[in-house]
């Protein structure tokens, strides 16, 4: 005789979620009383929303572990929306999808860069040999899904034609086996579009976006980047002249007990990226190498997991006329940002006046205030 078991009653039965009622509230008060960041109303609106959807990931992670014998028939793994919370620079986005990343108790769950994710998804691409009938990207989502549930975005901005063809193909796999997608971005979806010859391969990314995610518009009122305290040291050095050269050597020697400069280079996916000098941990580079030559997030992406210290020398005040080199030097910013690489370099001006209001560049926004923080005690502790 098989023993026959009784289904819970809906009104005792306990869901995994019951026990996180209000926990990031809890732990945002705790940042607060702490001095760790200032307390926002505005991030508290995106927090309880934050809350709503760490219910559901948990209840549904819990439902795809049980077996279908004791699975609610009538449960849709699949109805769980995602978020994208856009705002200015600044305002604690990337802090909110920490909080609530680091304290939704799932295992299989991911906190990525944007640009390292579409590295990842080329990579693939590139690599995808194995069965010529399959689709790479319904592969790569279904391998995606097989290891995260919950897939946390950083950064998240689309400004390449081809990427946005791949992400709405590759979205649409990934919404349909119920992984749920957290992406923080300074820009509404609507607005990813900057204008092209073929604005109709974004309208369709940006209409599933739209669809399958709650829009949360962070309204916070200042940049708290701003408010964090200085290093006693200075590691942004103007203008750029000899004695800017003399004291990035001196920082690169002293960080590598006086190893020589010499010219080295670190190869990225077959070509040769030039460095400065290099020794462990630490490299000097000018901005020419870096940000006036062809390269891209993969090799800001390599550069970042390298090296622990950057030194860079030679920023120029950022023009139209160098609208290809300021992105370029967007990414780099972003990449050793997301990897919490220290940065000491040489500009031509001052952080706030790198760049001219005439280049219509909104991600130099978010540069500017990442450079600001990234001379702060708080981010060399860190």
């Amino acid at each position: 005789m098989f023993k026959r078991f009784m289904p819970l009653s809906p009104v005792t039965e306990k869901k995994p979620s019951d026990n996180l009622e209000g926990l990031l509230l809890k732990k945002y008060d705790e940042l607060v009383a702490g001095k760790r960041i200032d307390y926002d109303p505005a991030q508290i609106v995106v927090l309880q929303h934050l809350q709503e959807l760490l219910k559901h990931v948990v209840n549904d992670a819990h439902e795809a572990s049980t077996s279908s014998f004791y699975r609610k028939s009538s449960r849709d793994l699949k109805s769980t929306k995602s978020v994208y919370i856009y705002g200015d620079v600044g305002r604690g986005k990337s802090m909110l999808m920490d909080l609530f990343f680091d304290n939704c108790p799932i295992h299989q769950k991911r906190r990525v860069h944007f640009h390292t994710f579409m590295h990842e998804v080329h990579d693939y691409s590139h690599r995808w040999r194995i069965d010529k009938k399959t689709d790479v990207l319904t592969a790569l989502a279904h391998e995606i899904n097989k290891n995260t549930r919950l897939l946390c975005f950083d950064e998240f901005h689309v400004i390449d034609v081809v990427n946005a063809v791949i992400l709405d193909r590759l979205y649409s796999q990934l919404y349909k086996l119920g992984t749920v997608i957290v992406s923080t971005s300074n820009r509404h979806p609507d607005d990813l579009y900057q204008g092209g010859i073929t604005p109709e391969l974004f309208s369709a990314f940006i209409k599933l976006l739209k669809e399958k995610s709650n829009i949360l518009k962070l309204s916070a009122e200042y940049d708290y980047r701003l408010n964090h305290p200085l290093t006693d040291d200075t590691f942004y050095i103007t203008p750029n002249n000899e004695a800017a050269r003399a004291q990035l050597e001196s920082h690169f020697h002293r960080l590598t007990n006086n190893a020589p400069i010499t010219p080295q280079s670190m190869v990225v996916f077959g070509h040769a990226i030039p460095l400065l000098a290099a020794h462990h941990s630490v490299a000097l580079c000018s901005f020419q190498d870096l940000c006036s030559q062809p390269l891209g997030p993969s090799d800001y992406l390599k550069i970042s997991t390298t090296y622990k210290t950057l030194i860079l020398s030679d920023i120029p005040k950022l023009v139209p006329e160098k609208h290809d080199d300021a992105k370029r030097f967007s990414t780099l910013i972003d990449a050793l940002y997301f990897h919490k690489v220290k940065l000491i370099c040489s500009a031509e001006v001052a952080i706030n006046e790198l760049y001219n209001q005439d280049l219509n560049a909104f991600f130099l926004k978010r540069t500017v205030s990442r450079l600001i923080e990234m001379q702060s005690n708080q981010y060399w502790q860190e």
